[in-house]
């Protein structure tokens, strides 16, 4: 009876922890990639001297645009191998210009909406430091 009463106490203590870690990980991983995008954003610019349109997208990063304006010294290999999705398995969002500065790159968070708090919440460029 003591060894139940032991164990019910330290899953009480454990579980929420380790409950909570993959919800944790999601977002460190969101904010990683955003972080990475970003940084394969700002080689573009500085080989182009712009930002990706919004309607060239993430793309502009792995392929050469065929939409105006065509970029004039496009990376020979890209700059980034492939888009990755958000760990909530959805596409990242991309805007430019966007609302926050010369572009905003974000997800939506595990339900997909805008807005929300904790691991609902929207994760941007803007938001991550």
């Amino acid at each position: 009876m003591v060894v139940v009463v032991i164990l019910s106490i330290l899953a009480v203590v454990i579980v929420p922890r380790v409950i909570d870690r993959p919800d944790q990980a999601r977002v460190a991983r969101a904010e990683s990639d955003i972080a990475a995008l970003s940084s394969a954003l700002d080689l573009y610019r500085l080989d182009n001297h712009t930002y990706p349109t919004t309607e060239q997208g993430l793309d502009a990063l792995v392929e050469p645009p065929s939409i105006e304006p065509e970029p004039p010294n496009w990376a020979e290999n890209g700059y980034i191998d492939r888009i990755p999705q958000d760990p909530w398995g959805r596409d990242y969002q991309y805007v430019s210009p966007g609302q926050h500065g010369p572009y905003d790159l974000y997800t939506y968070g595990a339900d997909g909406e805008p807005g929300g708090e904790g691991v609902d919440a929207m994760l941007g460029n803007w938001t991550i430091e």
